[in-house]
């Protein structure tokens, strides 16, 4: 698994206004203009009892801070004039030598100016991520949310320079376009690409699972920072074995699973070995013939369809694997049911976790350790099997967002680390915007 590592400074002093390879794009209405937020802002202030944000005792430089951010957002692939941070400069200057007037001013324009550009990086980036669950699809907050959690931050400088209303994957990927520390314009396209893909990436303080497929790994979230990881086997380079951008939440644990063979795999590797075994298959491991996709299928006689039909693709069969020590899905899995059919799970196959090339999966996602994994999900209380009956379903005691997603450029410390595009998802031919200018990213 090839992985190169380029370093960058954390430091907002190296934020340059430049160009990043993608098209800057103006995020508006239905009506093709901003939203006007001055009525929002305004009642913040009222019910601070006009109190300033930027300019109160403890706001240290964001003010500065956030002017910087607006300056430099062609790197969040937004047009820095529509923040008018020229003129919000001068006002922040302005409001330095302390007249009331000249705060009060600079306070509206700061927080309208805030509201408008985080509303902007809150959007789906359009890449063929599949939001199971509609919550987790990345929306505009209201300008109530953005300037009390702007707020309530323990420091607002801190909140700015971090950009605490992002993941931090995506702010470091912005930070390290806007410091032009890439190597190339191959490096500064893939940095492109993978902010774009750390957008729909939770902020805040919750749970949540992030699988990364390049990189074969999950990691686990809590207060925002990775708690545990584990490796992982994820989907093949095959286009129809890998496994999808997916926004989810997991809702419960099966114990005791079935496998539900997919019908391409039943065609091309079982049926013919059941044509070589005959009904002998079946029994030594352990599968089952279902009569048909409902959710109430009938076991039915294996030998009762033309399996050289089957092998053709002619016919379509429903194969499962009972549960037991070579179940393909081991002793659990971790479902946030999707038409897709895709879940994580235990696995038999131990030797494949300790394997450098881990993308050997028709899709799902193998768990080095499923039982630690469970643990974490149920808050140190996992659920067991109650005899040996298949599918005992336990729902978590609150589900937990899961973000399946795909990063070939991952921050680690103050460098990039890059792994290898085995899907070739980077491999994105550019476009002209719609608005002319920059050449951008074909969607």
């Amino acid at each position: 698994m090839g992985i190169k590592r380029t370093s960058f400074m954390l430091a907002a002093a190296a934020f340059g206004s430049i160009a990043v390879g993608l098209a800057p794009t103006t995020p508006s209405n239905a009506a093709g203009v901003a939203v006007d937020q001055s009525g929002a802002v305004a009642a913040f202030y009222g019910s601070r009892g006009g109190a300033p944000l930027w300019f109160a005792p403890r706001s240290g430089a964001a003010a500065q801070q956030l002017v910087q951010l607006l300056a430099t957002s062609s790197a969040d692939n937004l047009d820095p004039r529509r923040y008018q941070a020229q003129r919000l400069a001068r006002a922040v200057q302005a409001a330095q030598s302390g007249n009331p007037a000249a705060v009060q001013q600079a306070e509206a324009m700061l927080s309208t100016a805030f509201v408008q550009y985080v509303r902007d990086l809150k959007h789906d980036p359009g890449m063929g991520i599949i939001y199971v669950d509609s919550e987790l699809r990345p929306t505009p907050p209201s300008a109530a949310t953005i300037l009390s959690q702007a707020a309530n931050a323990p420091s607002l400088s801190d909140y700015v320079q971090k950009m605490g209303w992002m993941n931090p994957i995506y702010s470091n990927l912005r930070l390290a376009l806007a410091s032009g520390v890439y190597m190339n314009d191959q490096q500064r396209h893939l940095l492109a690409v993978n902010r774009e893909r750390a957008r729909v990436l939770p902020s805040g303080n919750g749970r949540y699972v992030i699988v990364n497929a390049p990189a074969a790994r999950l990691y686990m979230y809590e207060n925002g920072q990775v708690v545990d990881s584990m490796r992982v086997v994820a989907g093949r380079p095959d286009p129809i074995a890998q496994t999808p951008m997916m926004n989810a939440f997991i809702r419960y644990i099966a114990l005791n699973p079935y496998w539900n063979s997919p019908a391409d795999i039943t065609a091309k590797k079982l049926a013919p070995t059941i044509l070589k075994e005959g009904r002998a298959y079946f029994k030594n491991r352990g599968y089952e013939l279902l009569s048909d996709w409902s959710d109430h299928p009938r076991v039915i006689d294996p030998m009762s369809i033309d399996w050289r039909a089957v092998q053709a693709g002619q016919i379509k069969a429903r194969l499962r694997q009972k549960p037991g020590p070579a179940n393909s899905m081991g002793k659990m899995k971790f479902m946030f049911p999707n038409e897709q059919g895709i879940w994580l799970h235990d696995t038999p196959e131990k030797e494949k976790i300790d394997e450098a090339a881990r993308l050997q999966s028709n899709g799902c996602v193998r768990l080095e350790d499923a039982p630690r994994f469970a643990r974490w999900l149920f808050n140190g209380r996992p659920p067991s099997p109650k005899g040996a009956r298949p599918e005992q379903k336990v729902n978590l005691p609150t589900p937990v967002p899961v973000y399946l997603t795909y990063l070939t450029a991952v921050p680690s410390g103050t460098s990039i680390v890059y792994f290898d595009d085995f899907y070739g998802k980077d491999r994105v031919q550019p476009g002209r915007s719609r608005r002319g200018g920059l050449l951008g990213l074909g969607r």
